[in-house]
């Protein structure tokens, strides 16, 4: 998965594309508002940085309007050097998802205002896009989402959660069918246009395992699979992203919506569980010490598609 990370903080940025990379993410570092703005789409197509009318941030307690670019590199512990958010992969096209799946942006930038590049970022392409602040006040959050932000993360952060939430707005945005529509200025929620909806329909086809997200059906070379609630939500999340490693804690976060610890084997036993009613020993590949990632099986369909 292809993630843009807005940081100027050169040390948070090689730490957190770190942990990034590790989890198979390629990571593209932008170090202010216009690198960005270059690696997202050609010089050709972007208005003057002068034009648009993205406001300024509201005023916070702080009292401050814009983003100073010390604001988001400083004074959050030295803990938020692992915690600076950043995203995915992407389809690659000017009316669609452009080169990256998810954009992880600082919004203390030293060339220009973090709102202001999400903004024009939501006029150019569908990209999702995670805010990443010191700023925790509501009226900041708000003003983010309703500039076209799919998330906004308040330093610090763990770095897990960031991880989670990097995935859930990737899913959404899949789901939705992101990437089939011209970008709009509008959207705060992130979701597709309507238009899409039919490829937010089509099943899941891995092989000869196809999954039917919204009617939670599975089946196998056309037979159905009888799954549990916590099965089907295991094997959905593994199968929106072949070949990449989930971690143990980040699967419990999302299919469990808890914590790792007092968890005991659930994880272990779920997955035995898939092995088994699947038929496909192979398809769910234990990584030690990290997690499980879903093995495409292989053949004309071993790629994850949305059937036809």
């Amino acid at each position: 998965m292809r993630l843009l990370l807005v940081e100027d903080d050169d040390h948070v940025a090689a730490a957190l594309s770190a942990i990034l990379k590790k989890h198979g993410f390629d990571v593209t570092h932008a170090r202010n508002g216009e690198e960005a703005l270059q690696a997202i789409l050609p010089a050709a197509t972007r208005p003057a940085a002068g034009s648009g009318t993205v406001s300024p941030a509201p005023a916070a307690g702080a009292g401050t309007g814009t983003a100073p670019a010390a604001g988001a590199g400083t004074g959050q512990g030295a803990g938020t050097a692992v915690g600076t958010g950043a995203t995915a992969p992407g389809a690659g096209s000017r009316t669609g998802r452009g080169p990256f799946d998810v954009v992880l942006l600082d919004l203390g930038l030293p060339d220009q205002d973090g709102y202001q590049v999400c903004g024009r970022i939501r006029k150019l392409t569908t990209t999702p896009v995670i805010m990443v602040t010191a700023r925790a006040d509501v009226r900041s959050r708000i003003h983010g989402l309703n500039l076209g932000a799919d998330d906004y993360v308040v330093k610090p952060y763990d770095p897990g959660e960031l991880l989670a939430r990097i995935h859930a707005v990737s899913r959404r945005t899949a789901s939705g069918g992101a990437g089939t529509g011209t970008a709009t200025g509008t959207g705060a929620d992130g979701e597709g246009a309507a238009g899409a909806a039919t490829t937010a329909e089509a099943p899941l086809r891995l092989g000869q395992v196809v999954i039917e997200l919204p009617t939670r059906r599975v089946s196998v070379d056309g037979t159905a699979v009888q799954l549990t609630r916590k099965e089907f939500d295991l094997l959905a999340l593994l199968a929106q992203r072949p070949g990449v490693v989930f971690r143990r804690e980040q699967i419990i976060s999302e299919v469990w919506r808890t914590s790792w610890e007092g968890t005991g084997r659930t994880l272990e036993v779920h997955v035995a569980s898939l092995r088994s009613k699947l038929r496909m020993p192979a398809l769910i590949e234990t990584v030690r010490g990290v997690g499980y990632r879903l093995v495409a099986p292989a053949g004309p369909t071993g790629s994850a598609a949305r059937a036809t």
